[in-house]
């Protein structure tokens, strides 16, 4: 397993902890079951965003990838709010 695999690991597997086994898609807000998580970059690298933990949320494959098309509701998007 990669180490960016068993980084996205450990990061799900403490948000389930802490929100009762729920983990939120940092895009769309839904639940991300384990073999669906992806790491989102917050502040993509491109724009200057780093790999450390604060700047890594968990999301779903397809709304990590269609958030970066041109097109998608989210691309360019501000982050989204906590609730």
């Amino acid at each position: 397993m990669s180490r960016l695999a068993l980084t996205r690991t450990k990061i799900y597997h403490t948000v389930a902890r802490q929100l009762h086994g729920q983990v939120p898609c940092w895009v769309c807000g839904q639940h991300v079951a384990p073999e669906d998580a992806t790491l989102e970059h917050i502040r993509p690298q491109s724009e200057g965003g780093s790999s450390h933990l604060e700047n890594l949320a968990i999301s779903h494959g397809v709304c990590n990838r269609g958030r970066h098309q041109p097109g998608h509701p989210s691309h360019n998007a501000s982050s989204p709010t906590p609730e």
